[in-house]
């Protein structure tokens, strides 16, 4: 997968290796009539730089970027954080777990910016979510904001309903669990079966591609769980 693409009704993919940068993880864009909503943004500012871009290559302005969903705090997910901040000043959304480690007051290792060898310049964390389930509306579009622990401690699967199908974006489904990450299999098992409940149509996965019908996207979750209860 090394190019733009346009998933659904105005939901795209728009960053990922290949994309914008190597060691990036898979980056969608969606686009409301009140702004664009970033979901994660890559390993560091010249990724950053690229993905903006690349939303000009789809006729969308990327002044119009007005928040930042980051789904966990390692560093091919947010490491462009402090970029868009800075140059178009997005809100930036993380759950209350994972915020104080994207703010850089909390276990730094879990970035995970040495496996990259990139610095990280840690970023305030706007709206900071707790509980299991959250809702953010921009213009017409509401993303729903789950609760998905496991592969990090407070990681978030968004998800939305828009013309009648439901768009994943389940950003590690397929791990790694690591002790140095805070991995925990009880909570990521339970959150794979979160993830199966939703029963999406599409799913915009991190690093592995997108997934669709619904059956495939319910098959492919599901070998994961097979694979880490053994």
């Amino acid at each position: 997968m090394n190019k733009v693409k346009n998933i659904h009704d105005d939901i795209f993919l728009i960053g990922g290796s290949g994309i914008s940068g190597p060691g990036d993880c898979l980056v969608y864009l969606i686009n409301t009539d009140e702004g664009l909503i970033l979901i994660d943004c890559g390993v560091d500012n010249r990724s950053a730089a690229k993905i903006a871009n690349n939303i000009k290559s789809i006729d969308l302005d990327p002044n119009d970027l007005n928040t930042l969903i980051l789904t966990h705090c390692h560093i091919d997910h947010v490491g462009g954080a402090s970029y868009f901040k800075k140059k178009y000043k997005v809100k930036i959304i993380a759950h209350e777990i994972e915020a104080p480690v994207i703010e850089g007051k909390e276990h730094p290792e879990r970035i995970g910016a040495f496996f990259y060898g990139v610095d990280y310049e840690p970023c305030k964390v706007d709206i900071k979510i707790s509980g299991d389930l959250n809702e953010y509306k921009l213009g017409k579009k509401v993303v729903k904001l789950l609760f998905t622990p496991g592969h990090t401690p407070g990681g978030i699967s968004p998800y939305i309903d828009v013309e009648g199908k439901r768009i994943l974006f389940g950003q590690d489904v397929h791990g790694p669990l690591m002790k140095g990450f805070g991995s925990n299999l009880e909570d990521y098992l339970n959150s794979m079966n979160k993830l199966l409940a939703l029963e999406a149509d599409i799913l915009c996965e991190g690093h592995f591609g997108i997934y669709s019908p619904k059956e495939e996207v319910s098959r492919y979750i599901k070998k994961y769980i097979t694979h880490y209860s053994k």
